[in-house]
């Protein structure tokens, strides 16, 4: 059986530090710290992996919300671009992350872990969206500097949650999207062909004019059987890039025990 790495019980609320933001969270219960990284789990939710913080997940999350990620150098990624999340799990980390460097970012799970989603990605839209200071008034009769409560409002239309069952829903109601990630999805034969199949068919929702839909999967190396199966499933339905050292951050390295591919259709 594979080792699935998250970590120890602790409190019921924690927080969450990456490079630039530290993050609360609420979740029953909480499970420990690793390296500064909080990891959590509902104790009430049909299964857990959905409910922790996977240890793969802050290192991708510092990495593809770093301006200096390939995907923002090269102009895949922008301020204007949509990005769609497949099992963003309870916490919202990846979605808090890259959510403000681009247009509009979905995250999507099961319709058990939205609840918890949307309530860590609310009480954090102050932290990743500042509020606003207004301007002194233009006559110079010094107005009150204060944030504007409306403004991070505002930016949460930025980050939005949606159900999405790789199992069993369609993939139609969805909108043609720039990117689309998925991380630590990859730990059970089951599922790895209903993943690859909706992030393939989301893939093909853009018009063949259009610029392609770019996957990206990161995952732990656990099972090299699981990897092998996830693997041959994926390039059946896409062409696929390891991507190298060169363009991972350091904790995604080799010999890491992560990797992070990338699938056209």
């Amino acid at each position: 059986m594979p080792v699935l790495a998250f970590l120890s019980h602790r409190h019921a609320l924690g927080t969450l530090s990456t490079k630039t933001c530290i993050y609360p969270f609420h979740s029953v219960p909480l499970i420990s710290v690793l390296d500064g990284f909080a990891v959590f789990v509902n104790s009430s939710a049909p299964n857990t992996h959905a409910s922790a913080i996977w240890k793969v997940t802050p290192l991708f999350a510092n990495w593809i919300a770093s301006p200096t990620n390939f995907l923002f150098t090269t102009s895949l990624l922008s301020s204007s671009s949509t990005v769609l999340e497949l099992g963003a799990g309870v916490s919202g980390i990846v979605a808090l992350s890259l959510g403000p460097s681009v247009g509009h970012y979905i995250a999507t799970d099961q319709a058990y872990v939205l609840k918890l989603l949307r309530q860590n990605i609310a009480e954090n839209l102050e932290t990743v969206f500042p509020p606003q200071r207004k301007a002194k008034n233009a006559k110079g009769g010094g107005g009150k500097r204060g944030g504007n409560a409306s403004d991070a409002a505002g930016s949460g239309d930025r980050i939005t949650t949606l159900e999405q069952d790789w199992e069993t829903d369609s993939v139609a109601q969805l909108p043609p999207v720039d990117l689309i990630v998925s991380c630590d999805c990859v730990y059970n034969e089951a599922l790895i062909e209903p993943l690859n199949s909706t992030c393939a068919a989301i893939c093909k929702l853009r018009d063949g004019e259009e610029k392609p839909t770019l996957c990206l999967i990161a995952q732990q190396l656990r099972s090299p059987d699981v990897f092998e199966t996830w693997l041959k499933s994926f390039h059946d339905k896409f062409w696929v890039w390891q991507l190298p050292d060169a363009m991972l951050g350091e904790g995604l390295r080799e010999g890491s025990g992560f990797v992070v591919h990338l699938g056209i259709v």
